[in-house]
């Protein structure tokens, strides 16, 4: 680069230098003498250095970087993954303030040039891909020199440098025509070719002269094309140098429209390609070289309307920049051929610099208060609580709604809570629905009644000193919850006199000690202690009175005593409370031990025995105190200063406050009576403090922003627009809060927006028909008279309201498609057919007929032949307005109607889904709103009585047709109620009870599943049940006085006094059954028999001297794990002391633990119950429960007190669990119904849809699979301007040359696809213009052609496109674009025109949807050592090119030495074989000896020596006959499964002998045989089925 200018000063010249050295061709530096040095560029140069003002005058201004063009070629074995490439760009030198360019030396002089290069990469080069040839073409004639051709197309194009395209035709001479042609026969043929028109010119502008005949090559019609690398366009793109016409910026009514004349060149040419005579071409008249035509008028445009505002206004995170538009309106459409209006819409980018924006503002979900917890959204449709839930518990559903707002930094709270449209936020809304519970209410749960307690006195001095009360309590085993909110009384009272509190105790008595001898009387030893009525043990000076004597007076009785026994308890009352003249009674007796003797105290009489006693004479009244439940929390005025203070805190509700409740006291049979007869220390509170409930006040969001409302322009007869906003509740107001506002919604009319404008096209009548001028006719042609076609114009205008006159461009923009203004007329010439006018139209004679018209020829027209095969008789179709219906389409799924919803909810005024109104939906839901009876549509078309579709209204039909239509509702699953509890399993101890439910009814049509059934189809519960052990017990009476057995009556009847001697005692017994305070008779079978206690024993009664003793005390316990060595013990006393000669009997007894029924006890648990709910409860927190029994070693279930010694249990019995709620799906509303998805045709549907909001929860109703709803719209007609096909090329008065190819357009009605069936059908072109359609543009309607003259070496027609293909590498796509390419062969059809055969065209063009394709080389069979090579692509097409030519596998093998022995053949290793059947022998160096038939079986007895190498190849079927198993491999050596065959068979012998030693070996006898009989037949089970 040069350097900068040096200079003395500012402004004188100065001068310049740069470097230039020697490179190499690779880019490395070399000497200067391997360049030429005349062509070194000079080193240094003039200058004028510039100053320091002068560098803010002038600046570089660079053009952005052109594309990536492949450098030097680098081989393809060297190209990997990519290529180096060169991008260019230039740069001007520019002036500052109006960016003019200027001289580069200026910019140069300031600043070094800009980077006007770079290496960039590109993709390994791609060569051109063609398809294989086509057969070859029949031969061009039949006679003479002729050729035959055939052709490929291209399938990819060659890219980033890739070869070539290969040439795309392959000619060849006809071997079989080279006679000659017959000498009648012309050896050349001549066509008459027509130019392309010249371009149109104003009346007055001569042609550039006449058509000439031209015998030269040079003007043979040949149109050049580009290389083969380029991209050919189509002829009909070239450009003329038009006459435009200066069109005024001001308003116009009309368009003006000038006609003007076209001319072309006419020639005769040779099948040769050399020009002729005219007079040698056969045509009819003069050739047509001069025509009218409409001067082309091109688009005229207004100016660029004021950018837009910037689609971006603050910075977000994705970098991507905004953007803004402007537009601009057609003032003049183009005609006939005029250039087309440019693009009538801009946009550019603005805003890119993220920085100097402001953030954007964010918008984020906020949510409501969570609503109340409701449980009736859980609750079957079966289940008999549905009706009435308000006194449902346990698990339930909150809901909550979502709504969008606008995220502020600094702001208020206010504007930070303002709705928005929730499409605003993005993420998706958070959970709007949770589990919740109700606590379910529960009695309260207490212990059964104390005993009554002794008379002690009440803790009040209110009670006079001789009264007392009794009491007895109970315990609040668990606290109430729920409705009932206190406990009945714990405390029970009676009064009572002489009351205690403290009393004297004895603890221990010694033996009683006589005073004088062996027997009498004497004195007892006791201790006492003073204990409260409690029985906890307190200082003596707490008991009143002298304290019971340390010493107390007892009497040993002598040995001829009679000896009594101790009183028995007293018996139970026979009346619990005395009743009206009616007293209960008690008894109690002893027993006689031992009569007396002679000199002894003597037995007391029987009576004394027994003693009786009144019971039940006092009628005892109950009290207890009786509480009110509590009253609500209201402010402790005590605990505020003044009354504002108070104020304050009921303002706030909040704080402390204070409960009351009424107490008094009850008799039991619920009278009221004085506060005095209830104990005063038993006495509850009558206040307590409490926590003043909190005011809830409602919460609303402020107003959103009004809705926008329509800028646009409205049509006439619309309805005017509303706006609305709304608000959202955010919290509900609760106990006495304030309430929320009555307007959540507000609705109000938009203003006014203007009419849109009314403009429509007005025509005027036709114009004289313009011909082309007579200069211009005797200047290219001989012909003069004055006929013939032309064209006519008529004035076409833009009429507003009322017909006033209105700018062009306004009807171009509201009144559609702008009317014909030019078309074809005709000037009679005098040698034209001469008809008669027409005549009228026919009768018609029904819908569906024709009528017709005539007319006939005139004067010499008669005569002549081409005017008799005029048209002289037309037809049309009648009118007809006969229009049926008919039946499109399936029904619609049954629709139910439309749920009114409430005012307040804006929200389901909604295109897409909003979450609202949750709790709505559910209720909805279970209430059945989801089914019943619905609509379902069916669409109906018109159609007249050509089937064509017409409106819906010529059929007096809504083009809908309705029926009415069930939804079936849901059915859950329907169980039956619960069983009754069964009885428990147990009698006695832990077991399990059961109840069951029964399935009713099975689910249907989505209905809630069924829980888990068992085989039976019911569903059970399990709970632990508990049963006493010692319920039912035996209850015995104390034994009677033991009776000596006499020898007879009158013996006993003699006796005053009992005897002595051995005897019989008796008791009675009775079951019994344990209540609360006292016991019952029951049935004995209720009692246990096996523990049924004896009635009769044998008894002793002592004589007199003889020892008397007690009964045995009860043996102590043994200590608990029955340690031999461990005794237990027991004793009795002496009653009686002996007399002389006797003795009394052992006084203690001990004996081993081990001797008793010893049993260890232990605790068990039994399995938990199913979670058990409240009756009220569906779901939610429960319950489940386990036992605790004892068990003892045998594993039987024994009382719990057994287990006591081990102490209590650490495992609790009662566990919190949790039965899932069965939560119905969930659904949103459904969305309003959507517009027409068309606006006309069958397809045309509307559609409404809605959310899952909540999945369905285990056992709840599952969602609907139908969360979309469509019905159809009335079909109307669609109409379109529907293209025909191209018709032949066709070059008007000529035979060939420069023509051109139309087709037709028509106006159809379809049902809204052209392509599929019902097929379209046409109708009048007014359909078309009312419905503002565009009729198809000329370029539409025609298209250049060219028809080759006979002998033309030309291109054939445009091959069909490729499939679209991508840039692949490894099978993955770097593109979003594929490519596809087509292409032009060139037909060669006689010899002499090769020279002036044009170049092959291709071109390509992006595509969508492209994929991924490769090639490989395949391989054909060899044959005779050699095969076919091509190349494949992945789909199987075989081309050429693609592969990579180093790959290439061979086509050739050879092997050196060849192979000439039989039956070999050179392998793909490039050694000989053998063939199928055959085992090569190989020699000592490796090399093939010859080739051995492989042994079968049809050559058993072959001399393999003499004839292995020697036989001759049998038939081809015997060829094929070989062993599957080739013990031999190819090289001749053994296989290895040969040898594994051979040591299997050695194995198998060692089996087969070790086997028969076995057998044969002598049997020894097993001396343990006999015990293992004897083992086995004890393990034997006794099963019968052995």
């Amino acid at each position: 680069m040069w350097g900068g200018c040096i200079a003395s000063e500012c402004g004188s010249t100065g001068l310049q230098v740069r470097s230039v050295w020697c490179v190499h061709a690779e880019g490395w530096s070399t000497h200067q003498s391997n360049c030429y040095l005349w062509q070194r560029p000079a080193l240094q140069r003039a200058c004028v250095k510039m100053c320091e003002w002068q560098r803010q005058l002038f600046k570089w201004q660079p053009s952005a970087w052109g594309p990536c063009s492949p450098g030097p070629p680098l081989p393809a074995e060297q190209c990997v993954m990519a290529q180096r490439g060169l991008q260019r760009r230039t740069a001007m030198c520019v002036l500052q303030l109006n960016s003019t360019t200027v001289s580069s030396h200026m910019c140069e002089a300031l600043s070094p040039t800009p980077e006007l290069e770079r290496a960039c990469l590109l993709p390994c080069p791609l060569d051109c891909v063609v398809s294989t040839f086509s057969h070859w073409s029949p031969c061009s004639r039949t006679c003479a020199p002729a050729l035959q051709y055939r052709i490929r197309q291209v399938l990819a194009p060659p890219l980033y440098g890739g070869a070539a395209c290969p040439s795309l035709t392959q000619v060849r001479s006809c071997s079989h025509n080279t006679a000659h042609c017959p000498s009648d026969q012309q050896k050349h043929s001549y066509s008459l070719w027509a130019g392309p028109w010249s371009p149109c010119r104003r009346k007055g502008t001569m042609p550039s002269g006449r058509t000439t005949v031209d015998f030269s090559n040079s003007l043979s019609g040949h149109i050049v094309v580009k290389s083969s690398h380029t991209v050919k366009h189509h002829a009909e793109n070239i450009h003329f140098q038009h006459h435009h016409h200066v069109h005024h910026r001001s308003l116009k009514a009309s368009w003006d429209i000038h006609v003007g004349y076209q001319t072309r060149q006419v020639r005769c040419t040779r099948s040769d390609g050399k020009n002729a005579m005219l007079s040698l071409c056969d045509h009819a008249g003069t050739p047509i070289n001069f025509r009218s035509c409409v001067m082309p008028r091109d688009c005229d445009v207004s100016g660029w309307s004021a950018w837009s505002l910037c689609s971006k206004t603050c910075r977000t995170t994705d970098q991507s920049p905004g953007f803004r538009s402007r537009t601009r309106s057609v003032r003049t459409v183009p005609i006939d051929g005029g250039e087309e209006c440019p693009a009538l819409e801009e946009v550019e980018t603005c805003n890119t610099v993220e920085e100097l924006l402001p953030l954007c503002p964010r918008y984020d979900w906020k949510v409501t208060n969570w609503g109340s917890c409701q449980v009736r959204p859980l609750i079957s449709q079966q289940d008999h609580r549905h009706g009435n839930s308000s006194f449902l518990c346990g698990g339930g559903i909150q809901t909550r709604e979502a709504y969008c707002v606008r995220i502020f930094d600094n702001t208020t709270k206010s504007n930070m809570s303002r709705p928005v449209g929730q499409n605003f936020c993005s993420n998706p809304p958070p959970s709007l629905i949770q589990f919740c519970s109700i606590p379910c209410s529960k009695p309260c749960q207490l212990s059964p009644w104390s005993p009554w307690g002794p008379c002690i006195h009440d803790n009040s001095i209110d009670h006079p000193g001789t009264k007392g009360f009794k009491f007895r309590m109970r315990f609040i085993v668990e606290e109430p919850r729920g409705e009932s909110e206190s406990c009945p009384h714990v405390s029970e009272a009676m009064t009572c006199d002489h009351p205690i509190s403290f009393l004297w105790r004895v603890t221990s008595q010694g033996s009683c000690m006589p005073q004088d001898g062996a027997c009498g009387r004497g004195a007892q030893e006791q201790t006492v202690e003073c204990v409260a009525v409690t029985g906890d043990v307190v200082p003596t000076e707490r008991c009143s009175g002298d304290p019971p004597s340390l010493q107390k007076p007892c009497e040993m009785l002598c040995p001829d005593d009679c000896v009594l026994g101790e009183w028995s308890s007293w018996s139970s009352c026979s009346y619990c409370c005395s009743r009206k003249q009616v007293q209960g009674k008690q008894n109690r007796s002893r027993v006689i031990l031992a009569p007396s003797g002679e000199q002894g105290r003597g037995c007391l009489p029987a009576p004394v025995l027994e003693q009786w006693r009144a019971c039940g004479t006092q009628r005892y009244t109950v009290y207890h105190w009786y509480t009110s439940p509590w009253g609500p929390c209201t402010p402790d005025s005590r605990t505020y200063r003044n009354s504002t203070e108070q104020e304050e805190v009921e303002e706030r509700a909040w704080g402390t406050g204070i409960q009351t409740r009424r107490v008094s006291c009850r008799r039991v049979d619920g009278g009221q009576v004085e506060p005095n007869s209830c104990p005063e220390s038993t006495r509850p509170d009558q206040k307590r403090s409490c926590i003043l409930p909190r005011k809830v006040d409602c919460i609303v969001t402020p107003f959103s922003e009004w809705s926008p409302c329509p800028t646009s322009c409205s049509p006439m007869n619309t309805t005017i627009s509303t706006q609305s906003r709304h608000r959202i509740i955010i919290q509900r107001p609760a106990r006495g809060g304030q309430e929320c506002p009555a307007t959540l919604f507000e609705e109000r009319e938009c203003d006014l927006q203007p009419l849109c404008p009314t403009y429509r096209w007005q025509t005027h009548r036709w114009h004289q028909c313009i011909l082309v001028p007579d200069s211009v006719r005797q200047a290219v042609s001989s012909h003069s008279e004055t006929c013939g076609l032309g064209l006519q114009t008529r004035a076409v205008t833009c009429a507003g309201i009322d017909d006033a006159p209105a700018d062009m461009a306004e009807c171009v923009r509201w009144a559609g498609v702008m009317p014909d203004a030019v078309q074809q007329c005709r000037v009679a010439c005098k040698d034209d057919c001469i008809f008669s006018s027409w005549s009228k139209f026919s009768q018609c004679q029904g819908c569906g007929g024709w009528r017709t018209r005539t007319r006939s020829l005139i004067g010499r027209s008669k005569k002549w032949w081409r005017c008799q095969q005029e048209t002289l008789v037309e037809r049309e179709a009648c009118p007809c307005s006969k229009y049926h219906t008919q039946v499109h389409g399936p029904w619609s799924p049954c629709l139910l109607p439309e749920l009114h919803q409430p005012v307040g909810y804006p929200f389901t005024k909604r295109g897409s889904h909003l979450i609202q109104r949750i709790t709505q939906g559910w209720h909805i839901h279970g209430e059945g709103k989801e089914c019943g009876q619905g609509w379902r549509y069916r669409a109906l078309a018109c159609l007249d009585h050509l089937e064509r579709l017409v409106n819906p209204a010529l059929c007096n039909s809504s083009g809908v047709e309705e029926e009415k239509c069930v939804v079936p509702c849901p059915l859950d699953c329907r169980l039956s109620e619960w069983s009754a509890w069964s009885s428990c399993s147990a009698p006695c101890g832990g077991g399990v009870k059961v109840r069951a439910r029964w399935l009713r009814e099975k689910p249907f049509n989505g209905g809630r599943p069924c829980p888990k059934l068992n085989v039976k189809n019911q569903v059970s519960e399990v709970v632990p049940c508990y049963s006493e052990c010692n319920q039912y017990s035996w209850d015995a009476e104390p034994w009677s006085m033991c009776v000596i057995n006499p020898p007879n009556v009158m013996s006993i009847m003699s006796q005053t006094q009992p005897s002595c001697g051995e005897g019989v005692q008796t008791r009675k017994i009775r079951c019994v059954r344990k209540e609360e305070d006292r016991r019952s008779s029951v049935n004995d079978s209720l009692c246990g028999q096996d523990d049924r206690p004896i009635t009769a024993q044998a008894c002793y009664l002592p004589c007199p001297g003889q020892c008397v003793t007690s009964e045995w005390s009860p043996w102590n316990e043994c200590p608990m794990g029955c340690n031999e060595k461990e005794l237990r013990w027991r004793s009795k006393r002496v009653l009686r002391m002996p007399g002389r000669g006797h003795t009394c009997p052992e006084l203690n007894q001990t004996q081993f633990c081990t001797n008793t029924t010893c049993f260890s006890y232990s605790y068990a648990y039994s399995d938990w119950s199913s979670c058990q709910l409240s009756d009220n409860a569906v779901c939610g927190q429960g319950t489940k429960t386990r036992l605790l029994n004892c068990i003892d070693s045998d594993g039987k279930l024994v009382e719990l007190s057994m287990c006591k010694e081990w102490g209590p249990s650490r495992g609790k019995l009662s566990a919190p669990c949790e039965v899932s709620c069965p939560v119905d799906c969930l659904l949103s509303d459904w969305s309003l119904w959507s517009e027409c998805s068309h606006t006309c045709g069958a397809q045309s549907q509307m559609a409404r849809s809605r959310l899952v909001l909540h999945q369905a929860g285990e056992g709840g109703r599952p969602c609907s699979s139908q969360l979309s709803q469509t019905k159809p719209c009335p079909i109307r007609p669609c109409y379109s301007w529907m293209l025909g096909d191209w018709n032949s090329c066709r070059v008007e008065g000529a035979e060939c040359g420069d023509g051109v190819r139309e087709r037709n357009v028509s106006c159809v009605v379809h049902w809204g696809s052209i392509s599929e069936p019902p097929h379209p059908k046409a109708v009048k072109e007014e359909h078309c213009v009312e419905n503002g359609l565009s009729k198809a543009n000329g370029t539409e309607l025609h298209q250049p052609c060219s028809i080759p003259c006979p002998g033309d070496c030309h291109l054939t027609n445009w091959s069909p496109w490729s499939v679209c293909q991508l840039l692949c590498l490894d099978g993955r796509s770097f593109e979003m674009l594929g490519h596809q390419a087509r292409s032009r062969a060139v037909i060669v059809q006689v010899p002499e025109n090769k020279a002036s055969c044009p170049s092959q065209v291709y071109e390509t063009r992006p595509c969508q949807r492209g994929t991924c394709l490769s090639y490989e080389w395949v391989t054909g069979e060899w044959k005779d050592n050699q095969r076919a090579v091509w190349c494949q692509r992945s789909d199987g097409v075989n081309v050429t090119g693609g592969c990579f030519l180093q790959t290439k596998p061979s086509t050739v093998h050879q092997c050196n030495p060849p192979c000439t022995k039989p039956f070999s053949f050179c392998t793909q290793s490039g050694m000989c074989g053998c063939e199928k059947g055959f085992t090569e022998v190989m020699t000592s160096n490796g090399f093939l000896d010859y080739c051995m038939r492989t042994p079968g079986s049809d050559y058993k007895k072959a001399n393999v020596k003499r004839s292995g190498g020697r036989l001759r190849r049998m038939h081809k079927q015997n060829e094929n006959r070989a062993w599957t198993l080739q013990p031999l491999g190819p090289d001749g050596r053994v296989r290895l499964w040969v040898y594994g065959l051979m040591a299997g068979g050695f194995i198998m012998t060692l089996l087969i002998i070790a086997m028969s030693f076995l057998l044969c070996k002598n049997p020894k006898d097993d001396p343990n045989s006999s015990r293992t009989q004897r083992a086995l037949a004890l393990a034997y089970d006794g099963d019968a089925d052995m």
